[in-house]
C-alpha cells in the first residue's frame, strides 16, 4: 500500500501537469519551461512505476496531450499522432537503443535522426494529390480542424506535385510542425509592440496562437512555415523511413532535414554535431528525434499507451550560466497574478542576453532561498522565459538580503490573496491598472455587459488616453472626448456611447460575472443573482451565507467574499450604480423542462447558436456546465461531437440529439 506521503505527492503532480497542459494545448500561454515540466512528469512517472496503484486512468502519464480547444470542429484521426518518450541523457539514450536491439534480436539498428522542431504538430490529409483537410494534434486521439488556415502557409502546397504520366496517391495523410523562424518570430513581435499588443512569449506559442485564430485572414498575415516528417494513413507503401521522406519531398512537401545513420555512435555523432549547431539554425529545436528506419522492425516493436517503441526524443541540455541577483521585484499580470522576478547582471545564456529571470511564485522562491546578492545559475533552455536554476550558497558572504513576499498589490495596493491549494498570489483590486485591459475587455464581453465595439484596440487607447481608469469612467465618455483617440469617427463615437447606454440596463447575474470576480462564471452568477436580489447585498454576506448557495463552494465562498472586502472594489460598484447601471434580479424558474438539470453542450447545433441554446435552457430552469461529470444530468450532442460524447457514455449520462433538444424546446 502506497505511504499517505507519496500519494500526495502523485497527486500534486497530476493537479500541476493538468494545469499546464490546458494553459499550453488549450489557452497557448505556458506558464513553465519545457525543462521545467519534463521534471515535473519524470517525477511522477517515477512515483507510478514504483507503486502502479498510484497510477490512476486520468494520469497524464497515460495520455498523449492536452484536450483540443472548443472553438473549432474536430477531426478524430485515424491513426493517433503519439508522442515521443525522451532520453535526456546519452545513456538513456543508450538504454534506447539496448531495448530496441533485444526486441529485435539484432547487434546494430539503422535509424534516421532529424531536430526535434518546436512548433505546432499538425496533419495534412492529401485526396487525389489534393489537400482536402488539415487539423492540430489535440490530445493524440481528436485535433481541431483547421484547413483554412493551413491554407494560408505558403510551404504547404495546396496540390501535390506529380512528374508528368504519374497518377497522386489516392489517399496521403502527412504529419510535421508548423513553426515561426527566429527571424520571423522577431519580426512578428515587432510589429506585436507597434501595435500596442502584449509579444508572444516564443516561436512555439507565436505559431500555435497564429494557426489556432478564428479568422484565416490573420493567419495569413503571420510569416509561418511547415515541416514534415511522417506519414499516417496512406495509400502509398513503404519500406523505410528514409523511403518515406524521399518520396514526400519528390511530392513537393517540405520535409525536415534528416540523415541515416547505422548504430547507436553513428547516432550520437550525430546529435553531438546537430547540438554544437543549434544556434546557427534558422529555427528553434530543443532535441533531435531518432527513429528506427525499417517499418516492418516498427510493426515489430509496437507501442506503449502514449508513445512508439521505435523512437525517441533525444533532448538538449538546459544551457546554464551564472550571474548575480541585483534584485527582486514582484509583477503583476493582466489576470491579476503576482509574479516574483530576480533582476540579474546580464550575461549571455542560450544565445539570448539575459537580465532577468522568473522566480515563478512565492514557494519557488523560498524552496530555492534565492536572497538579493546571491549568486545564482540560470538556465534559458532554448526559447522558453530564463529561470534561476539554483542558488550557489557557497559564495554567500552573509550580505545578501532575503525577500519577503508583499501581502498587497504593487500596483494598486489592494490586499494580494492567496486562496487554500493555489500557487499563486493575486491581487483583488477591481480598478488595479496593471489589470485594467484585462478587466475591461471582461466587462464588456457579450455575456457580461455586452457594450459592442468596446474591443481590445478601443480599450487600450482609452486607458492611454487616460480617459478610463476603471469600468465605472466609461459611463462618463461623450463623443467629445472619444474624438480625441486616433483613427474615431463622430459615427463610431455615437455607435459606442449608444452601445454603453444600453448596458445600463442589465441583469443582476450578467452584471456579477462582468465584475471578473474569481472562480465566479456565468453558472455561478446566475445562482448568486437568484438567490440575493440586491449587488450591495454582498457587501455584507459571509462566507457561509455564500455558501449556503447552490454551486458555492468553499474556495469560491471564500474568493467572493475577498472580492467585497476590497473598498477600491465597492467604489467601483457605488460609482456604477450612480453612472446609472440599474442590475435587475432574477427569479429561479422552478419549472420547464430542464429544470433543476445540469446539462452539457457539446457539438456544432444547426438551428442556433451556442449562446442562444444555453439561454434556452436557463429560461427552463436549467444550468449549463462545460465539463461533464458525475453530476452532470443531460448531454446535447451536435455534430461531430468528440471528447465529452464519449465521457457522457462512460458515465452513463442520459444523451439528446439535437433533434430531441428542439422538441424539448416546443420548437
Amino acid at each position: 500500500m502506497a505511504s499517505p506521503e507519496l500519494a500526495r505527492r502523485a497527486q500534486e503532480l497530476r493537479e500541476q501537469l493538468r494545469f499546464h497542459d490546458h494553459r499550453y494545448y488549450v489557452l497557448d500561454r505556458p506558464l513553465v519551461s519545457d525543462a521545467e515540466y519534463d521534471r515535473l512528469m519524470r517525477e511522477l512517472e517515477r512515483i507510478e512505476a514504483e507503486d502502479p496503484a498510484l497510477r490512476t486512468p486520468d494520469s497524464p502519464t497515460q495520455r498523449v496531450g492536452g484536450a483540443p480547444a472548443e472553438k473549432f470542429a474536430k477531426v478524430l484521426h485515424a491513426m493517433p499522432m503519439l508522442s515521443l518518450g525522451k532520453a535526456q541523457t546519452e545513456e538513456e539514450f543508450l538504454d534506447f537503443d539496448a531495448r530496441v536491439r533485444k526486441a529485435l534480436e539484432i547487434d546494430s539498428v539503422a535509424y534516421v535522426c532529424e531536430p526535434k522542431l518546436d512548433g505546432l504538430s499538425v496533419s495534412l490529409r492529401y485526396e487525389a494529390g489534393i489537400l482536402t483537410r488539415a487539423a492540430t494534434r489535440g490530445d493524440g486521439s481528436t485535433g481541431e480542424d483547421v484547413t483554412p488556415n493551413v491554407r494560408t502557409i505558403r510551404t504547404v502546397p495546396l496540390r501535390l506535385a506529380c512528374a508528368e504520366g504519374c497518377t497522386p496517391p489516392e489517399l496521403l495523410e502527412v504529419r510535421g510542425e508548423v513553426l515561426l523562424t527566429k527571424k520571423a518570430f522577431a519580426e512578428l513581435n515587432r510589429s506585436q509592440e507597434e501595435a500596442d499588443e502584449e509579444p508572444f512569449v516564443n516561436p512555439r506559442n507565436a505559431a500555435a496562437g497564429s494557426l489556432r485564430q478564428l479568422d484565416p485572414k490573420i493567419t495569413a498575415t503571420r510569416p509561418l512555415s511547415i515541416f514534415l516528417y511522417e506519414v499516417g494513413e496512406s495509400s502509398i507503401r513503404f519500406a523505410t523511413d528514409a523511403e518515406k521522406l524521399e518520396r514526400l519531398s519528390a511530392l513537393g512537401l517540405r520535409v525536415v532535414s534528416w540523415r541515416r545513420a547505422q548504430g547507436a555512435q553513428e547516432i550520437v555523432a550525430a546529435y553531438r554535431s546537430m547540438l554544437a549547431a543549434r544556434h546557427d539554425q534558422p529555427y528553434e529545436q530543443d532535441g533531435m528525434v531518432v527513429k528506427v528506419d525499417n517499418l516492418e522492425q516498427r510493426e515489430r516493436l509496437g507501442q506503449v499507451s502514449k508513445s512508439p517503441r521505435w523512437a525517441v526524443a533525444w533532448k538538449f541540455p538546459a544551457e546554464e550560466e551564472e550571474t548575480v541577483v541585483l534584485g527582486i521585484d514582484v509583477q503583476v499580470g493582466r489576470t491579476g497574478k503576482l509574479t516574483p522576478v530576480a533582476r540579474l547582471s546580464p550575461v549571455l545564456v542560450g544565445g539570448a542576453n539575459v537580465s532577468n529571470a522568473t522566480l515563478h511564485n512565492e514557494d519557488e522562491l523560498k524552496r530555492k532561498d534565492v536572497r538579493v546578492g546571491d549568486h545564482v545559475f540560470i538556465r534559458r533552455a532554448g526559447d522558453v522565459i530564463p529561470e534561476v536554476v539554483a542558488v550557489i550558497k557557497e559564495k554567500r558572504t552573509g550580505q545578501e538580503k532575503e525577500f519577503l513576499f508583499p501581502a498587497v498589490c504593487p500596483v494598486c495596493g489592494a490586499s494580494a490573496v492567496r486562496n487554500p491549494g493555489e500557487a499563486d498570489h493575486r491581487c483583488t483590486g477591481l480598478s488595479c491598472p496593471a489589470q485594467l485591459a484585462g478587466r475591461l475587455s471582461h466587462f464588456a464581453q457579450r455575456t457580461a455587459l455586452d457594450i459592442q465595439g468596446l474591443g481590445d484596440k478601443l480599450i487600450a487607447a482609452l486607458i492611454e488616453a487616460g480617459l478610463v481608469k476603471d469600468a465605472s469612467d466609461l459611463y462618463g465618455l461623450s463623443v467629445e472626448k472619444l474624438l480625441e483617440l486616433p483613427r474615431m469617427g463622430e459615427k463610431s463615437a455615437q455607435n459606442l456611447l449608444e452601445a454603453i447606454d444600453k448596458s445600463r440596463r442589465t441583469t443582476l447575474r450578467r452584471f456579477l460575472f462582468a465584475l471578473g470576480i474569481r472562480h465566479v462564471g456565468e453558472a455561478t452568477a446566475r445562482a448568486l443573482a437568484q438567490a440575493f436580489p440586491g449587488v450591495r447585498q454582498f457587501y455584507t454576506l459571509g462566507v457561509e451565507d455564500l455558501q449556503a448557495v447552490h454551486d458555492v463552494g468553499p474556495e469560491v465562498a471564500t474568493s467572493i467574499r475577498q472580492f467585497f472586502d476590497q473598498e477600491q472594489n465597492r467604489q467601483v460598484i457605488d460609482r456604477l450604480l450612480l453612472a446609472g447601471v440599474a442590475p435587475k434580479a432574477e427569479e429561479a424558474p422552478e419549472q420547464g423542462a430542464f429544470a433543476r438539470k445540469t446539462v452539457v453542450i457539446t457539438g456544432g447545433l444547426s438551428a442556433m447558436t451556442r449562446e442562444d441554446a444555453k439561454a434556452e435552457i436557463e429560461r427552463r430552469g436549467g444550468r449549463v456546465s462545460s465539463t461533464v461529470s458525475k453530476k452532470t444530468d443531460l448531454l446535447v450532442a451536435g455534430e461531430d461531437a468528440g471528447s465529452k460524447l464519449a465521457k457522457a457514455k462512460e458515465l452513463g449520462v442520459r444523451i439528446i440529439d439535437e433533434a430531441e433538444f428542439l422538441k424539448a424546446l416546443g420548437r
